[in-house]
This record gives structure tokens, sequence and C-alpha cells, in this order.
């Protein structure tokens, strides 16, 4: 008797760890927030907003406007993190919650890169910007 006692508790002790790394695998995988990260081909500064061109896996570029709007506020829409000098290249982070937009993180260098591009003198890029409310990114 006292040799299956042995028996049980050292299998327990044995196999618990596994369980338990499973069970928290589980809940990781299942978590309701993602993101997408794209490289950030040019960005452009408008009055009302971020014009960003992005590169998908495909080659294929793409714009996306981020309102001025998105950038204020406790629980705002997006956020800027500036990137120190070094090689790492701007990118643009979309996070979604259970399937909807939740924010965006842009990570850009200093206005010099070549990144940064020029929105030409009375070019009107407002209609882009009216009743903007989330971000889908193509691909």
């Amino acid at each position: 008797m006292k040799k299956l006692i042995l028996a049980f508790v050292l299998l327990t002790i044995c196999f618990a760890p596994a369980v338990f790394a499973q069970v928290g695998a589980a809940n990781i995988e299942s978590s309701e927030l993602y993101y997408v990260n794209v490289t950030i081909e040019k960005i452009y500064a408008y009055r009302l907003g971020y014009i960003v061109s992005y590169r998908t896996s495909g080659f294929m570029t793409h714009l996306a406007y981020i309102p001025n709007t998105w950038f204020a506020g406790l629980d705002s829409k997006a956020e800027i993190v500036h990137l120190n000098p070094g090689r790492e290249w701007p990118s643009m982070t979309v996070y979604y919650l259970r399937g909807e937009f939740h924010h965006v993180r842009l990570r850009l260098r200093e206005r010099s890169h070549n990144t940064w591009g020029l929105v030409r003198p009375g070019v009107n890029m407002d209609e882009y910007f009216l009743g903007v409310e989330d971000l889908r990114l193509n691909f």
C-alpha cells in the first residue's frame, strides 16, 4: 500500500507542471487582443492628422488616415513612439480587441528622416479624415 501511495505522489509531482503549463498556454492562445505590424514607407503630417503609406506582405502600398483627435485624452486611440537614432525602421502597429479596432501605435524617427514627406500646398485631404472611427489595414 505504501508503494502505491508513493507511486501516486511521484506521478502527481512529475505530471502536475505539464498540466498547469497547458492550462496557462490555453489562456495565452485565447487572448482577445492581437496586433498587426506594418512597415511605414512614408508618413505625411497634415493639418487634420497623419497620412501613413505602409507596405504589406504582398509588396503593395496602402494609405491609412489617422486623425489628430485620436492622440488626445487618457483613452486615446493613437500614440507616437519616438525612435532613437539607429537602425530601427519606422512602423505602425494596429491593435484589435475582439476583432474590432482598439488603438494604433506609430514608431517614428525624427522629421529629417527620409520616411517623412510633405503634402503639396493646395492639396485638400480633409475628406479622408472626416468621420474616421477605426483603422482597417488592407492586405
